[in-house]
């Protein structure tokens, strides 16, 4: 199965469990940060997902430490690693780079774009298929993870560089939020509108964010199907391999 590493208290982890389930893969949820075990990678573990949180991944907090460690010893027996936003930094965390404060707060509906070296070696037509470039993403984030030794960067955008990159070919590490369902992104908006009060290029309102929303989840659905489609078929190649 594949196991999803929750770190806020929302009822789902959105998109991608949308994806596995409707693949027939297994996935369990684990919530560290409330006291959930965090298990080893032994035969019966596929892929790791690492979603968001409000904390940062420079927080002293043991479950931090716990997941970071089982990140390394997942990429040591080549299991999938998939990061979104906080789960993207503790990838980077994994792999010895450091995370540190963003230029400004990048909050909002904001587009992404491929980077040349994406395009050119082709992780661009593998990683996002007919997705239109520039795609748009959802963020919320203000800090930033750095680009590990050997890995590909994949896009970028506007108000923050490092947005995506490959690793291994099996570690899909993300700074953005292409999760984001419209049942969770109305749950966020909602719970946090208090913090959606600053208006600046890079930081947008809850009007701002809430205008056109559907139309908008969908675009980033849309692009969420080619990236965890190609995510996917590294775990599947694992099971075969773990079956043989």
């Amino acid at each position: 199965m594949v196991l999803i590493f929750m770190h806020m208290d929302d009822n789902s982890p959105g998109y991608i469990a949308d994806y596995l389930a409707r693949k027939s893969i297994p996935f369990k949820i684990v919530r560290a940060y409330a006291g959930d075990m965090v298990p080893s990678c032994d035969e019966s573990v596929v892929g790791l997902v690492f979603m968001g949180g409000i904390m940062s991944v420079n927080d002293e907090l043991p479950w931090i430490k716990e997941e970071i460690s089982l990140i390394k010893e997942a990429l040591d027996k080549g299991i999938p690693v998939l990061g979104h936003c906080l789960g993207g930094q503790l990838i980077s965390k994994a792999l010895g780079q450091d995370v540190n404060q963003n230029p400004v707060n990048e909050v909002g509906w904001h587009n992404c774009r491929l980077v040349a070296e994406a395009k050119t070696s082709g992780l661009a037509a593998q990683w996002l298929g007919d997705s239109r470039d520039p795609f748009i993403m959802f963020h919320w984030h203000n800090e930033t993870f750095s680009l590990p030794a050997g890995a590909h960067h994949l896009f970028s955008s506007e108000f923050c560089d490092n947005q995506a990159y490959i690793f291994n070919n099996n570690v899909l590490a993300m700074q953005c939020h292409v999760e984001m369902t419209l049942p969770l992104i109305k749950h966020w908006i909602t719970e946090w509108q208090d913090d959606l009060q600053n208006v600046s290029p890079s930081e947008q309102s809850f009007s701002q964010i809430s205008k056109n929303l559907e139309q908008r989840v969908n675009r980033l659905n849309r692009v969420a199907e080619n990236l965890y489609e190609r995510w996917v078929s590294k775990i599947v190649s694992r099971s075969y391999e773990i079956i043989a």
